[in-house]
Formats: structure tokens, C-alpha cells, sequence
């Protein structure tokens, strides 16, 4: 399905970002599997990925400092020739907080890692990608629904899902600038999923309230993210661009 294709998953070391970075490789691309600081793990992605048959290799840095794009871009030039078919923007950052313990500190370091990286790294790759190519963020649920009971005295994600909705307002200015050149941008906004990002539902509440807001009682897993993108990545979504599907278990419905 993606044979001869060339594709770079940031944030690929953990999480969602493995289970695409497997998934994508199992379809038959060559997968760039970025990383920040989990090199050990992002080095077990790449040899589990090539030991079953699959193409990989790893690249890091850190996507909250300003030059992260350009290394990065300059690293996939480097390893493809200039090819390049398939970017997933899956690499983020959460912080919870009550509303008056949030720092402007914060407030830079969600936007720079979540906002800014994506949005200066598809500025850098834009020269290396291919009429065809398909671009798929990573946003969330929380970029378009307020989930759980907020109040000003209880820890919010209110920081993180603003820095959601930034990248989807993206997903779709990307999609009608860049559709003439044939590439495709679209999101993929996963609900509760079962990442070191979501530890809450270890606990025995977290879970009854997650559960409560889906129509499909059980948790999700990072495979079922992980099987959207390849489908987006692949010619079968040809026909979809600037669109943000669900993959929430029919959350908030």
C-alpha cells in the first residue's frame, strides 16, 4: 500500500507515534522515526521495524528549540535524497493545571512544541515533498469539545487543547495552500487512548469518567490511531484533505 514511500513520524518513539511508525512500516514504507531524548527506545523501534523485514531509521531533536525544523529537514534530506511522501506530526506536549497556576513559561513551552515546531518543520519539508504527499497532525478531541467538569479551582488541560485547536486552524489553511501542489493535509483527533499522556485512567475514577463520555465502553489503544493514519497516508484517502476525523470511540456524542 505504501511501497516506495517515504515517511517521517515525529514523536515516534512512545506511544501513538510507535504504533504509526509500525504501522506505516508494515504497509511498506520507509519510516524516519523522529525522537526528543528517548534514543534507547527510538533505537528498539527501528530494530524491531528492520527485524521484521520493514525499512527505519532514527532521528532526534528536540522540537521546542527554534532551529529544530531546519535540523530536522536537513537530517531527512540527508538519509532520503529529497524524497519525502509522508509526514506525521504526532510529537507534543500536555501539561494539567488549575487556571491560576499556569506560567507564561508554560504557556511558550506547550505553543513551541505543539504550535510552532509543526508549523516551521512543514515550512522546511515543503521542498522535499512530492506531488501526492499527505501531511496528517495528531490534534485531539479536547481541540473542539470541553470534556469533564471544568472549574477555575481544578486542574485543566485548558493550555493543551488550545494548542490543539491552533493545529487544526492549520491542518486546514495547509490543505487549501497546498492542494494545487497535490499534497493532502488532514488531522487525526484522538480521544481518551491509552499513552503515557493519558495516566489518569489508571486510576479507577479516570477510567469511569472516560468511559462515561464514549459510546464505545472501552479504552482506546495507540493501534487505533495508528491504523487512521496509515489509511490517510495512503492513495485510498485520496480524496480527503483539510478534514479532522474522530478517532474517539464516538466520544461526546
Amino acid at each position: 500500500m505504501l511501497k516506495n514511500k517515504v515517511a517521517l513520524v515525529t514523536g515516534a518513539s512512545r506511544g501513538i507515534g510507535r504504533a504509526t511508525a509500525i504501522a506505516l512500516a508494515e504497509a511498506g514504507a520507509r519510516v524516519l522515526v523522529h525522537y526528543g531524548r528517548s534514543a534507547q527506545e527510538a533505537e528498539s523501534l527501528v530494530a524491531a521495524i528492520r527485524t521484521n523485514g520493514g525499512q527505519a531509521d532514527a532521528l532526534s531533536s528536540d522540537l521546542a528549540t527554534p532551529n529544530a525544523a531546519i535540523e530536522i529537514a536537513t537530517k531527512v534530506s540527508s538519509l532520503t535524497s529529497g524524497q519525502l511522501d509522508i509526514v506525521v506530526l504526532n510529537a507534543g506536549i500536555s501539561k494539567a493545571a488549575r487556571i491560576a497556576d499556569y506560567t507564561a513559561e508554560d504557556l511558550d513551552t506547550l505553543f513551541a512544541t505543539n504550535v510552532r515546531g509543526p508549523f516551521l518543520l512543514v515550512q522546511q519539508l515543503l521542498p522535499l515533498l512530492r506531488e501526492g504527499a499527505s501531511i496528517i497532525a495528531i490534534t485531539s478531541v479536547v481541540a473542539r469539545e470541553v470534556v469533564g467538569n471544568p472549574a477555575p479551582d481544578k486542574p485543566s488541560i485548558l493550555a493543551y487543547a488550545s494548542t490543539k485547536g491552533a493545529l487544526e486552524t492549520l491542518v486546514k489553511n495547509w490543505a487549501a495552500m497546498l492542494g494545487p501542489q497535490g499534497i493532502r493535509v488532514n488531522a487525526v483527533a484522538p480521544g481518551v487512548i491509552d499513552t503515557d499522556m493519558s495516566n489518569f485512567t489508571k486510576t479507577e475514577a479516570g477510567r469511569e469518567t472516560a468511559l462515561a463520555m464514549q459510546a464505545l465502553k472501552r479504552i482506546g489503544k495507540p493501534e487505533d490511531v495508528a491504523d487512521v493514519v496509515a489509511f490517510l497516508a495512503s492513495d485510498a484517502s485520496r480524496w480527503i484533505t483539510g478534514a479532522s476525523i474522530p478517532v474517539d470511540g464516538g466520544s461526546k456524542l
